[in-house]
């Protein structure tokens, strides 16, 4: 394990430890050198994230929703290790490492105006640091509890900076009811060490209900009251949101009829590699967190 004096983001301990502002950039890059404008930069500087309205058409949406009926149909593909279902049902929660597994889902990952912002705002080349999508069927798809990403891939994968980006496809309209995405604005500038020693192998039970590495709620009401609320970016299918590695986030319940899958691909630039995890006697397997492949990407053409 990680020497405790080489790590700056200390978590998962056995006293409670109070919220510190963050020590790294949140912006690495030129604002002017990209795909997306300065204001834009600006704006995800201050709050943590980004939202596109329709980024896909309907067109491209429905080639990715066919390829996500074809895995989720495939037998083969539903019992792999890198499937996650619902807590005390079938239903699939998450799967991981697509990009992997479909060459449709690769080359989104490699849209060149994704690797564009990825690159703007971590200035420098990237890899995909892990890749998912995460499903909410009607009515039974359950919630997220709040969580800074950063927090788990620091304890669990040795991530040691906070260098990396979401970049989170709308695959099914996301609206109030459905269970969108909430995040907390400018809860990206403080880290929040989270209470409880991690055993190994801990993404068994947390990748179906998260309970180590969740905020303490005295720190979450107070970042919530500071940022005049809770944000939940909704729209159309095809639309995207980009948040940074830090900004705290969750999810709702499915209360409605209809479902709700999103894509997500993580960015994470060459120059943060992952070391030995900083809380767990060993790394969580490769399809939650890349640990050979470090080739910056490359834009599919």
């Amino acid at each position: 394990m990680v020497d405790i004096k080489q790590d700056i983001y200390p978590t998962r301990t056995r006293e409670h430890v109070d919220m510190f502002p963050r020590l790294d950039p949140v912006i690495y890059g030129n604002a002017d050198q990209g795909p997306l404008s300065r204001e834009q930069v600006e704006r995800y500087d201050r709050d943590g994230f980004l939202f596109f309205d329709g980024w896909l058409d309907d067109d491209a949406v429905r080639v990715f929703r066919e390829e996500l009926r074809r895995l989720s149909d495939n037998p083969t593909v539903r019992n792999s290790e890198g499937v996650i279902t619902e807590p005390g049902s079938d239903e699939v929660r998450s799967f991981f490492a697509v990009h992997r597994r479909s060459r449709i889902f690769d080359r989104l990952s490699r849209h060149p105006q994704l690797l564009g912002m990825a690159r703007q705002l971590l200035g420098s080349d990237v890899y995909v640091h892990q890749s998912r999508i995460n499903y909410k069927p009607g009515f039974r798809g359950k919630g997220f509890a709040w969580h800074s990403d950063f927090e788990t891939w620091h304890a669990e994968d040795g991530m040691p900076h906070m260098r990396a980006v979401s970049a989170s496809i709308i695959l099914t309209d996301n609206h109030l009811f459905n269970g969108p995405l909430m995040l907390i604005p400018g809860s990206h500038k403080v880290f929040i060490p989270c209470a409880g020693e991690t055993p190994d192998d801990n993404y068994r039970t947390s990748l179906k209900k998260q309970e180590l590495g969740v905020p303490d709620e005295d720190s979450l009401a107070r970042l919530i009251n500071e940022a005049g609320g809770i944000r939940a970016p909704t729209g159309p299918s095809g639309s995207l949101l980009l948040f940074e590695c830090n900004t705290l986030h969750g999810s709702n319940a499915n209360m409605s009829p209809d479902p709700r899958s999103n894509v997500f691909f993580v960015y994470n630039s060459v120059h943060n590699l992952p070391r030995h995890p900083y809380r767990v006697s060993r790394p969580r397997p490769d399809f939650l967190g890349e640990r050979e492949d470090f080739t910056p990407l490359k834009a599919a053409a």
